[in-house]
């Protein structure tokens, strides 16, 4: 595909299969996602379909050998090379004639006639024309089948212009050889031999050279999907009778026992089934320190192994791995279409029929205005106009800033499920975000601990931890995981009581120690009550510890804050992003939290039902709203908002109901999906521009708008090679420009992916293993 008119075609001739319900074409990665019922239609259906349509299908991604493009790609790589073989030949046929054309300034060709000059060029233009040009008539030619039209057709139709009238000139110049009809034209310079041979190779070549330049730089547009393909190793120790066997990865099956040797990449999901070791998981979870691995535990593709050597058994390979589903969840994004190319869709669809409107119109008007020979000034001018006209930068000017930007996102641990979420992102001037789990750690920990004078606080806590080792609470379990990491002893426990609503009794060491509420341990006065206040006032929970009766001290435990939450709300604040708390905890708690991150509107106390309701409030006073969450509770709500960005370390409801999946569960990633929605949208607006601008000041120009200002032949010595004596633009010229407009956009667009790195190596938010719950409701 080569335009926006491509897209449009093979979209309409999937749609139009019965049971085809949804297709989705995307020109910048030359791919289609059907939707259809498959007791309905075959793949051979969608084959034909295209093939109709004057495309064909490389292939489909559910065929194995081809998951991670292989195939694919070695196809892209034969067509880049074919395209700069028939580029160099057109190039260097349009220079020898070029040069040729001055013919009575070589002496080897003073003593030739023009027709056998003509002759010659003829000889040389006529493969350039048809296999050179090969691919511009069959398109053009499917196109027409389907009373449609596409850029092709106009490259078709003004190159063949060019070509048949200067092989008419070649046949019948001997006979009219004093006609102004075949005495050369102004455009671009006079031809002395009258034959415009050299304009036709040369829009070829010329356009060949964008489509060239083009194809390479668009093959960078799919680096994130080529880091994240290379994650996966190629072969496979596999444990066949006993014996480790080396095979390639499409040979391991399910159940296969897979050796796994330190430092290699683990090249398909398993279970571990013997031995133990740790794994660089950090390609998927952003965890910087390797997790412990033994008997029992998952092991993902792409990850990378320790220093230990294990075996485990194959639970998903191929497609079904946790890589293979986040490399199709990228590209699905990538070919996803932003509401903004509904509008390029509608200017592309009436293009270039109008552009063979305007060049009738320019035809026939020159036909009697143009200087003479005015016939062959308004032929050439017509060339022009179906020249500059091609709209292959138009088309191209959205799609391939969204696959860029996607693949960013996707390096950077932001998973985008639409084009359409990362469109709407760049408006958003408010962020709601959950506070547990979220903003906050989801898990309660000690914040402060105050000891009586004289009392060791490592033994404040470990008298605490030993009575409620046996305790499920939460704040329970929080100071025995918080004596553990401390490497403090935990005592037995006697005679232990648990008072429902207030706390704990037991003997620890022959001594009663209480554990609980300060008023149940303490009584209504004690020397803690003004610390116990001011904790209570930041939202932390106390918990006071008494021994044989004396209060020996206090621990204060709330839900710490992530250590980035600070920095991401500050980071939205001087965006000008207005940003929120919503949470069912109490205001006090809420309250605390809020002022320390700087949050400047709290909703609290609000059941999960209501946080819906509490967006919607948010949007009908003209906002557009971001909800961050984690939690089942939070899925109402990130359904609700305009963009609904989930934690990816949160539950599988809020993925899925989400647009957005942030892999690490650092809220600071809010900010960077905002400001990559806004480089993108930025991006986009710069390639319309420069695709219109193209369009809107060449196209006139080629129609000759500047021949009142240089009627008289004055046109300046400087512009002569471009608008010839009387400001007609040289068809060459407008092939020069319509190839650069293409390479201009892609160019722009792929400045957006500087900052593009592999996942797992330097990278602190690399796409996560949760993303794969996404791929369920994308499929």
């Amino acid at each position: 595909m080569t335009c926006a008119a491509c897209v449009h075609h093979v979209r309409n001739a999937l749609e139009e299969i019965p049971a085809v319900s949804n297709a989705q074409v995307s020109l910048g990665t030359e791919t289609a996602y059907v939707e259809f019922s498959e007791s309905e239609v075959s793949k051979v259906d969608l084959r034909d379909a295209v093939a109709d349509a004057g495309y064909s299908i490389r292939g489909f991604a559910d065929e194995d050998e081809s998951v991670f493009g292989d195939r694919d790609q070695e196809a892209r790589v034969r067509e880049i090379r074919e395209t700069r073989d028939r580029m160099i030949i057109s190039v260097a046929v349009t220079a020898f004639i070029m040069f040729a054309m001055n013919y009575q300034s070589v002496d080897s060709l003073k003593s030739l006639s023009p027709t056998l000059v003509n002759v010659l060029f003829l000889v040389l233009a006529t493969p350039v024309q048809f296999w050179a040009g090969k691919r511009f008539y069959k398109s053009a030619w499917s196109a027409a089948r389907l009373r449609t039209s596409n850029m092709n057709t106009l490259v078709a139709i003004g190159t063949s212009t060019a070509y048949f009238y200067s092989v008419a000139v070649t046949a019948l110049r001997p006979t009219f050889s004093d006609s102004l009809l075949f005495s050369g034209a102004d455009v671009g310079g006079a031809h002395a031999t009258g034959t415009y041979f050299d304009v036709s190779t040369a829009i070829i070549g010329l356009i060949l050279l964008g489509r060239w330049l083009e194809a390479r730089a668009r093959g960078r547009t799919s680096d994130a999907i080529k880091k994240l393909i290379s994650l996966q190793p190629a072969t496979a120790m596999v444990v066949r009778d006993g014996t480790p066997v080396e095979l390639e990865l499409d040979e391991v099956l399910v159940g296969d026992e897979v050796l796994l040797r330190p430092g290699e990449r683990v090249p398909v999901d398993g279970e571990i089934s013997d031995g133990s070791t740790t794994i660089d998981e950090s390609m998927l979870t952003g965890e910087p320190l390797p997790a412990s691995k033994s008997v029992g535990d998952s092991v993902y593709t792409g990850t990378v192994n320790g220093t230990g050597s294990v075996k485990f058994t194959a639970v998903a390979v191929g497609r079904s791995t946790v890589l293979a589903s986040i490399v199709r969840s990228v590209q699905q994004a990538q070919a996803s279409r932003a509401p903004i190319e509904q509008f390029v869709d509608k200017v592309t669809a009436r293009f270039v029929p109008a552009v063979l409107i305007a060049a009738v119109l320019t035809f026939s008007i020159w036909s009697f205005l143009a200087p003479e020979p005015a016939v062959i000034n308004a032929l050439l001018m017509t060339v022009a106009v179906l020249v500059i006209a091609c709209p292959c930068a138009l088309g191209l000017a959205t799609p391939t800033a969204i696959m860029v930007g996607m693949g960013r996102g996707a390096a950077s641990g932001i998973l985008i499920r639409n084009s359409e979420a990362l469109e709407r992102s760049h408006r958003v001037d408010t962020v709601v975000f959950d506070k547990t789990g979220t903003l906050t750690q989801g898990t309660p920990g000690i914040t402060d601990i105050e000891a009586s004078e004289g009392v060791d606080p490592n033994e404040l806590v470990a008298l605490a931890a030993s009575l409620e080792a046996r305790s499920e609470h939460p704040l329970g379990v929080a100071i025995v995981d918080n004596a553990r990491t401390s490497g403090l002893e935990i005592s037995g426990e006697e005679n232990l009581e648990v008072v429902p609503g207030k706390g704990l009794s037991g003997i620890v060491h022959g001594e009663t120690v209480r554990v609980g509420n300060p008023k149940w341990v303490f009584g209504e006065e004690s020397t803690f009550a003004e610390e116990i206040k001011r904790l209570s006032d930041l939202g932390r929970t106390v918990i006071a510890v008494s021994k044989n009766e004396s209060p020996i001290g206090i621990i204060a435990l709330s839900d710490p804050i992530k250590p980035e939450s600070l920095s991401a709300i500050r980071g939205l604040n001087d965006m000008g992003i207005e940003t929120v708390m919503l949470t069912g905890d109490n205001r006090r708690t809420a309250g605390a939290v809020a002022d320390e991150l700087g949050i400047s509107l709290v909703v609290a106390e609000v059941l999960p039902d209501q946080k819906a309701s509490e967006i919607t409030k948010l949007q009908s006073n003209n906002r557009t709203v971001a909800m961050v969450g984690d939690g089942i509770n939070d899925a109402p709500a990130l359904a609700s908002a305009d963009v609904g960005i989930a934690i990816g370390t949160g539950t599988d409801i809020a993925i899925e109901a989400a647009d957005v999946t942030i892999s690490a569960g650092d809220p600071g990633s809010v900010r960077e999906l905002l400001q990559l929605s806004k480089s993108t949208m930025r991006t986009v607006k710069q390639n319309l521009f420069w695709a219109f601008f193209y369009n809107v000041m060449l196209i006139p120009i080629a129609a000759g708008i500047l021949y009142p200002v240089f009627s008289d032949g004055s046109a300046p010595a400087v512009l002569s090679p471009l608008f010839g004596d009387y400001g007609f633009l040289n068809p060459v010229v407008a092939a020069g420009a319509m190839a650069i407009s293409s390479v201009t956009v892609v160019t722009n667009s792929l400045r957006l992916g500087k900052s593009f790195s592999l996942p797992g190596s330097n990278n602190p938010n690399p796409p996560g293993k949760h993303q794969i719950r996404q791929q369920v409701k994308a499929n």
